[in-house]
Parts: structure tokens; sequence; C-alpha cells
């Protein structure tokens, strides 16, 4: 690792251990976590759950992916959290300016990056309009989860909602 960036990734790491609650951290450690929400959200840096909601360690599971995609590793962190932690509500969280949607998009995606776009595609169609493009990327990962998980009795109880935060005002608009 760069000896830079690892100075950097070390104090940030010793500001988070003064930060966050000695407390809590034991606790959960002890006790396991029990999360209230399930969050499926992009990779995007901009983009953190933890924050945009005001989270404490043990509060959220969350799952990370470009563009918020959906494929069976991610299905099955959600199951996991659903039917093993009784996470009984999951969130699936676009974002404005997203560089997945934009990329499926403008339709030029090379490499492994493909695949993300590929779903986007799926879910937009023909829509152009970036952030309408956001919104139906979401409303698809949410049909999908519905899809997946109405044959699975044990987590049946589950409540799918989606949303989109923007990243200028902070503000997540809840369709």
């Amino acid at each position: 690792m760069n000896i830079v960036i690892r100075k950097r990734m070390n104090q940030g790491n010793e500001q988070f251990q003064k930060k966050s609650s000695e407390e809590l951290r034991h606790k959960t450690a002890k006790e396991g976590q029990h999360p209230y929400a399930i969050v499926i959200c992009c990779s995007d840096s901009r983009v953190i759950p933890e924050q945009i909601f005001d989270a404490d360690i043990g509060d959220l599971f969350v799952i990370r992916v470009a563009g918020n995609v959906l494929d069976n590793h991610q299905l099955g962190s959600i199951e996991y959290a659903a039917s093993h932690l009784d996470c009984n509500q999951i969130i699936v969280l676009g974002h404005t300016k997203c560089g997945a949607v934009s990329a499926a998009l403008s339709g030029h995606s090379d490499g492994f990056i493909r695949y993300i776009t590929e779903d986007i595609q799926e879910a937009i169609g023909q829509e152009k309009d970036p952030d309408q493009a956001c919104r139906l990327n979401v409303l698809h990962g949410m049909d999908r989860l519905r899809k997946e998980f109405a044959k699975h009795p044990e987590i049946d109880q589950v409540e799918i909602s989606g949303g989109i935060y923007d990243i200028v005002s902070g503000q997540v608009e809840w369709l």
C-alpha cells in the first residue's frame, strides 16, 4: 500500500476509534448486530448511508455495489440479514449523478462494468433523462426483490422501500 494512503487510512481509523462509542463496539461484538434496515446502495463515495441516515454501529446492514444493482451475491446478503438478523426493512437507495446510470445511458461500457450497465439498461428501457433513469433503476431493484423473495416464507414479512439520495441537497426522496 502506498505509504501516504496508509498514513491517511491509519489517521482516519484512529479518529474513528476516538469518536465512536467503545461501549457500543463492545456490545455489538458480544451481542451481535441487530440492524433496523438493510440498505442496498451504490458504491459511490458520496453516498454513505450511515451518515445520510445518522446511523450508528449495528444500525444498518449496508450492501454497496455500483448502480445499486442486484445479483445472487447481494440477494444472499439480503437474505442473510432478513432471515438471520431479523431485519425486516429493505431500502434500495439510488442517487443523483450516478456514474453507473450515466454509463448505461451512454451505452459505452467495457470489461466487467458491462454487467452493471446491462442490468441498469434493462431497468431503464428507452429512458434518456438521468434523474428518471435513477428512479426506474431503484424501482427495478425493488421489483426484483419482491419477485425473488416472494417464494421465501422465512422472510415474507420484509418491507421493501426505495429512495433517491440527492448528492447536492443531502435529502432522500422516498419513492
